[in-house]
């Protein structure tokens, strides 16, 4: 299934497989781009916190379902062991950066599963209005960028 979604890779697309469907999307865009590094730059740990905050951007993470999923940001406690496949182990949290056309994936699709897979906190950040979407298993909140985020384990500025 990997060498099939890194074939896609290859002719500008990304595509991912959640719970047996297939979605795609092209490739982000510079506005997309700087929206993670940005995002990516403020990661820390909470105070107190054992946690690594270790972060990753667009790889992909095989969940236990046999879903492949490409987060724009994820988020660990520890390094994942794969280096040269999909990682497996489960973030702690995910941000997905909303890609103009691709709304409702990022929007409704993706929360729904990461949530679904155990993930803590799923962040969503739509650079175009400025809404931050934090959603956990108690409930969903909205902010607006700039908005500094305390999550299970470390502290983000979305």
């Amino acid at each position: 299934m990997l060498k099939k979604l890194l074939e896609a890779d290859e002719v500008g697309l990304r595509l991912e497989w959640v719970g047996g469907l297939p979605l795609w999307e092209a490739h982000p865009t510079y506005r997309h781009q700087k929206a993670v590094d940005r995002i990516r730059g403020s990661i820390r740990p909470k105070e107190g916190e054992a946690c690594g905050c270790v972060h990753v951007a667009d790889v992909y993470i095989r969940f236990p379902d046999g879903s492949y999923k490409r987060p724009d940001i994820a988020i660990f406690c520890r390094e994942p062991e794969e280096l040269d496949e999909a990682i497996t182990q489960i973030p702690e949290a995910v941000v997905e950066v909303v890609s103009r056309g691709y709304e409702a994936k990022d929007l409704e699709i993706a929360p729904r599963f990461y949530l679904s897979q155990g993930i803590k906190d799923v962040v969503v950040f739509d650079p175009y209005t400025l809404l931050v979407l934090h959603l956990r298993q108690d409930g969903a909140y909205r902010h607006i960028s700039p908005v500094e985020l305390e999550l299970s384990s470390c502290r983000l500025t979305v």
